[in-house]
């Protein structure tokens, strides 16, 4: 086992702030607007459509990431690009490594929001 193996992950997200998020403004909403009036099942709801959109190939991950995600990382596709071990926040980290590469997350809640996972790397 190389010394490396298991202490970094790649992965990209989508994430959906709402009025329990730590920080009420994103990229697409500077003011919070839209977020101050999102509640936490909302933001589910709209995860849930577009994780569907995926698994079933209507749509791709990196696409709805540009379009829908709070993350700035959408300019990039949602990509994070790697990480280790406590550089994000718990749930997020250990979603993304019990994720196999290419796997995608159920909903994952945060301090930051709700996202869905897609493990890359």
């Amino acid at each position: 086992m190389s010394s490396s193996e298991g202490n970094q992950v790649r992965a990209s997200h989508i994430l959906i702030k709402h009025q329990g998020s730590r920080r009420k403004a994103s990229w697409k909403d500077p003011e919070g607007r839209i977020i101050r009036s999102t509640t936490r099942d909302s933001a589910v709801s709209q995860l849930k459509a577009l994780r569907d959109d995926i698994l079933s190939g209507k749509a791709k991950f990196d696409d709805l990431a540009a379009r829908y995600s709070d993350c700035s990382s959408a300019k990039r596709g949602g990509d994070l690009g790697p990480f280790g071990r406590n550089q994000m926040q718990k749930p997020f980290e250990e979603a993304t490594f019990a994720l196999k590469v290419g796997e995608m997350s159920d909903i994952v809640d945060t301090d930051s929001g709700v996202h869905i996972i897609k493990r890359t790397g």
